[in-house]
Parts: C-alpha cells; structure tokens; sequence
C-alpha cells in the first residue's frame, strides 16, 4: 500500500505535498492504474493531519484527471495519460543520480549548490531538447 509522508520544514504546504507525492508515484510507476489511494481517515490518522487537506489533495488530484473517487469504495489511480517508467529504468537511473551526487558531495557543494547545478542543467537540457 501507498503511504504519505509530510516534512514540516519544507515549506511545502501538506496538501501540495500529498499531491506531488502521488504524480511522482504514478510517474515512476510505484501506482499503477486500479491502485487505491489510502482513505482519508486512513491518511488522517497517520499523519495527524485536518482531513479537508487530504480532501483538498484528492479533489486536486481528481482534477488532473490522476485519480476518480468512487463513492463508499475510494480514490483510484486512472489509467496512465503519460508514460510510466519501467522498473529497470528507474533503477538505473536511481543509480546514476546517487552516484552523481555522491560525487558533488564529496567535491564540497552543499545542498544548495547541488540543487542550484541540476536546475541550471535541467534547465539548459529542456532548452537544448526544444530546439
């Protein structure tokens, strides 16, 4: 089963978080279609969160056409609109990452200037890509 997690200090409020934490989930195929989300009491309960930010992510989600509440039965993941990656992928691209940033790491960057260095780099890719 799906489980959410809140960080407090992200500045991040709880109900975008629940939110991107799903389109991440379906993105990287942890939630295929048919899967259910947890229940909002259920959410409720282990995050000791006010249930109408859980009912405010959902809608959201809802909106974006990711997920279809079912009366008495849930919230349910839709059949994918974009390409999910595969399992192997994913894992070699995990791979990848981690050895990378174990990299800058361990040449002195900080947080901040590794998440500066990757939009910088994202951003210049997409460009590249675009054109």
């Amino acid at each position: 089963m799906f489980h959410f997690r809140l960080d407090a200090g992200s500045g991040v409020p709880p109900y975008l978080q629940l939110v991107h934490q799903v389109r991440q989930a379906v993105l990287l195929g942890f939630l295929q279609p048919g899967d259910r989300l947890p229940l909002i009491r259920e959410v409720v309960e282990t995050l000791a969160i006010n249930p109408n930010t859980v009912a405010k992510a959902y809608r959201q989600l809802e909106q974006e056409a990711l997920v279809t509440g079912r009366p008495g039965s849930g919230t349910f993941v839709n059949e994918a609109t974009a390409k999910t990656m595969s399992p192997a992928t994913y894992s070699a691209l995990r791979r990848g990452l981690e050895s990378w940033l174990r990299r800058a790491y361990t040449a002195g960057l900080d947080e901040h200037a590794v998440n500066a260095l990757f939009a910088t780099v994202h951003h210049q890719t997409r460009i590249e890509e675009a054109a």
